[in-house]
């Protein structure tokens, strides 16, 4: 299975109650948790790896996750609370209040981390989840630690939750000279200082976000852009989540999810997989919230 490696978390989103008063219902999220519901979605084996509680919440991640065919037996459940994300909005924009002290997910710890070599065939790790510890350093011995498996990074880097930037920068440095694949923002390599040129210097192929243009394929062949599909957008929650979902498919779909088979391919090989990134996460973005598409639907 594609294991997916970071946050589950419960977002709390503002409603009206029947009675007119302002309350918040709580929807399972988290970018890494979409990454691996998309998956199963798509008809890939998928599996997610992190922290889980006991907690109500935490049955409702776990439900979430099974009703998307996502495997979450490698998880290790605690009684510490779920991460709760309470989302407020100003003039249309989002604004977060995280309460993640001493949570299931934060409280990862390397003891937990289990023995992938014969359960995943790939690894797929980013968002938050990276920059709090412990759990960020558990997420980034997992990674350095994957052997002869494939890894996916997106770093998603949102300098507003980093609290120790030289940490975190050190961190990342590691977990993207070991990254096969690395899809990655121009604001993030703004952030990092880097260019798809020297990414390339470690990993195989880099995926540069484009927006409501595209993604470019970049490998030592040169570059590939693939259009983004044209839709009405209602909300771009879950997009690039989707996105990474559809490519990791589309390359075990084209026999190219190993290191060796990544290290061969090119551009020709690598553009179906983000054709159907793309083609997954149009749909994802022509309705509200992070509801990646079932296989059907494409």
């Amino acid at each position: 299975m594609i294991l997916c490696c970071g946050e589950a978390l419960i977002d709390m989103l503002p409603r009206v109650s029947p009675d007119g008063e302002p309350c918040f219902a709580p929807y399972a999220g988290g970018a890494v948790m979409n990454t691996a519901i998309a998956l199963g979605r798509l008809g890939a084996p998928s599996g997610y790896f992190g922290g889980l509680s006991t907690d109500l919440f935490g049955k409702i991640l776990e439900e979430t996750l099974e009703a998307s065919k996502v495997d979450h037996s490698l998880c290790p459940r605690s009684a510490r609370p779920t991460t709760l994300a309470f989302v407020t909005l100003t003039d249309g924009h989002a604004q977060y209040a995280f309460y993640d002290e001493n949570t299931a997910g934060r409280m990862l710890r390397e003891t937990d981390l289990p023995d992938v070599s014969g359960t995943a065939e790939a690894l797929f790790f980013g968002g938050i989840s990276l920059v709090s510890e412990p759990q960020a350093d558990s997420y980034a011995t997992l990674c350095l630690n994957a052997g002869d498996l494939p890894v996916m990074l997106d770093p998603n880097i949102r300098p507003g939750f980093i609290t120790d930037e030289a940490r975190y920068r050190a961190r990342l440095e590691r977990m993207l000279m070991r990254a096969d694949v690395v899809k990655i923002s121009d604001e993030d390599m703004d952030w990092l200082g880097t260019t798809p040129d020297a990414l390339l210097e470690s990993c195989k192929v880099v995926l540069l976000t484009r927006g409501a243009e595209g993604v470019d394929i970049v490998t030592p062949e040169g570059v590939r852009r693939v259009p983004a599909q044209k839709v009405t957008v209602v909300d771009t929650v879950g997009a690039g989540d989707t996105f990474n979902a559809g490519f990791l498919a589309g390359l075990r779909k084209a026999g190219l999810l190993s290191r060796d088979s990544l290290s061969g391919a090119g551009l020709d090989a690598l553009a179906p997989a983000a054709e159907l990134g793309a083609k997954a996460a149009a749909v994802t973005v022509s309705r509200a919230g992070a509801n990646p598409p079932w296989e059907y639907e494409l």
